[in-house]
């Protein structure tokens, strides 16, 4: 178990480390070299150089691509070694993370109850996995769910205690994916960079779901050196932004910064809306704006960039309710600044518990490459992507239906659905189940049943899309298109459910039509290759060979090994 201690910070520019990123970034590219080989490919700079802020990427080694789902990781800052070294550190963190995932030695397979006698008197509380849904139940019930199902637990640092508690890790990561991982030059930075993108996917969650009135921050009140270039810099290219505080009463500062450029808008660009969350105002606005560089391809180049934290504005009358608040001076929000980063740290573990919010971290150091890496849960807090209907019982059910054995997943549900008088996920769970079986028929029925049950918009979506899913399994072609038309009615920011109806037009050989929804799963993530390929069919189908040939050519850049689109490609350059 780690020791978190004192951490001066020698470095303070645009960003508050340990180190100098050009420290950093001859250390760690060291240390990948020589104890890590094949994990980084290459780091490169990739903006345009119009808005004269710099983005990296790091690209994937062999190594790396084995175990991680993506190819790339994004680095920003002020200046080109800070932007490499962030892009450096977004491959360690992922690395470190998918690596600590793949290794079953870390965790001990146990139920909770289990977990009690193992560990008696340090396994985290119910109450305290029972807030993390925000949930309230009588801990003899939640024991019970709990018990459905034999967990991955590891220890973990309370930070503010620096106690240890054994906690059901794989329970926080259905939760949270890997928001919360970080890396660090030293185990204090590693653990503040991940709780403060907690405390921001957080409070980003919590704002645009009530969409309240937030305050504006006046852009002559950025009086930092590193932060007012950086809004020159956008006001010299006609980039206007909106600059808010979404701290939101949490110890941490976040900004959040909406930017779009009039002249590009939306033909070349998009309108870009992130936030930034630091130790102090002036860092977290700093993040914040370098995070829009990152996203925007400087405002030029046609970068279609992945809502995450926050949702991405399509016109700018959606942006309104940003300029309603009141207008105050950066140096209103909330600091921990410090010249210690473990000072900072504890400052903000206190205020959180002051709030009854608990930090907690674990150690997930890669062993061979020994830069520190953690992964960081505050249970909670929320997180824009994860449902706002979560319950014990749908997390555990949704575990049930995808990893227990089949008979055994069916009982788990059944007790589940003893202990909830509104069971509305248990239909849905059961066409899982269903498809699991093999049994494509009932996997539909059970489907269509769940939509019109479920609370929101998201969820009826995602069960017209298994309906239509489960449909195709059976080449019921004809009868897909009408669920995947609601599910898209409902919620369109999936690109699956665009990928599926494509797929379904194309079958009927309406290329053209087929093409437009692959167009629009490519708006929502322009590196799927599955769709750039079936868009390559299309307008292979519809007569159009170069343009066929050049998506099929990309495809195969993303994802060599996807043989139909490599067999197409071939026949187009054979003339066939």
């Amino acid at each position: 178990m780690i020791k978190l201690k004192s951490c001066p910070k020698a470095y303070t520019t645009d960003q508050d480390k340990a180190v100098s990123p050009e420290e950093t970034v001859s250390r760690v590219k060291k240390l990948l070299e020589q104890k890590c080989e094949g994990v980084l490919g290459c780091t490169r700079k990739i903006d345009t150089g119009r808005l004269g802020i710099p983005v990296f990427i790091s690209e994937c080694g062999p190594a790396a691509r084995a175990i991680m789902p993506t190819r790339k990781q994004m680095g920003k800052g002020a200046s080109v070694s800070q932007a490499e070294a962030s892009a450096l550190m977004e491959l360690v963190e992922r690395f470190s993370f998918f690596s600590f995932w793949n290794n079953p030695e870390n965790f001990t397979l146990a139920t909770y109850s289990e977990a009690e006698e193992l560990w008696p008197g340090k396994v985290i509380s119910i109450e305290k996995i029972l807030q993390s849904v925000e949930e309230e139940m009588e801990p003899a019930k939640a024991r019970v769910i709990l018990d459905l199902v034999r967990w991955h637990f590891h220890p973990a640092l309370n930070v503010l205690t620096g106690e240890t508690e054994y906690v059901p890790l794989d329970w926080f990561k259905i939760l949270n994916e890997f928001n919360g991982s970080s890396a660090g030059n030293t185990p204090e930075e590693s653990v503040l960079q991940g709780s403060s993108e907690l405390v921001e996917r957080h409070v980003c969650a919590v704002i645009d779901r009530d969409r309240e009135d937030v305050p504006c921050i006046d852009p002559s009140s950025c009086t930092d050196p590193v932060l007012a270039n950086l809004c020159k810099c956008f006001e010299d290219n006609g980039i206007k932004y909106i600059i808010n505080d979404f701290s939101l009463g949490m110890p941490l500062p976040t900004v959040a910064v909406t930017a779009w450029d009039p002249s590009t808008f939306p033909g070349m660009s998009e309108i870009v809306f992130t936030a930034g969350t630091s130790s102090c105002p002036s860092k977290a606005a700093i993040r914040a704006f370098t995070e829009v560089a990152q996203l925007a391809g400087d405002f030029e180049t046609g970068r279609v960039y992945e809502a995450s934290g926050l949702p991405k504005f399509t016109e700018l009358d959606q942006a309104d309710w940003l300029v309603k608040g009141a207008r105050v001076p950066l140096d209103s929000l909330p600091t921990v600044e410090h010249a210690d980063i473990y000072d900072e740290l504890m400052t903000l573990a206190t205020g959180l518990n002051d709030q009854d919010y608990t930090l907690y971290t674990v150690d997930i150091t890669h062993p061979d490459l020994g830069v520190s890496a953690n992964y960081n849960f505050v249970p909670g807090f929320r997180f824009r992507e994860r449902t706002p209907h979560a319950s014990l019982g749908l997390f555990v059910g949704r575990i049930l239906s995808e990893k227990v054995a089949i008979d055994l997943a069916g009982e788990g549900l059944d007790v589940i659905s003893d202990i909830y008088e509104d069971d509305y996920f248990i239909p849905f769970f059961e066409g899982m189940l269903a498809l699991r079986s093999g049994d494509t028929s009932r996997a539909a029925d059970m489907f269509t049943l769940a939509i019109e049950e479920q609370p929101g918009n998201e969820e009826k979506a995602l069960s017209a899309f298994y309906t239509a899913y489960a449909m195709s399994l059976e080449e019921r072609w004809n009868e897909v298109t009408p669920f995947l038309d609601r599910a898209i009615e409902l919620d369109n920011e999936a690109k699956e459910y665009f990928n599926l109806r494509g797929v379904a037009k194309f079958k009927a050989g309406d290329y053209s039509i087929a093409a437009e929804d692959f167009k629009s799963a490519l708006a929502i993530d322009n590196g799927s290759a599955s769709d750039l390929a079936n868009l390559g069919l299309c307008y292979k189908f519809m007569g159009e060979t170069e343009e066929a040939a050049e998506y099929l050519r990309t495809a195969l850049e993303l994802e060599p090994g996807l043989e139909y689109a490599r067999v197409h490609l071939e026949q187009l350059l054979d003339g066939k």
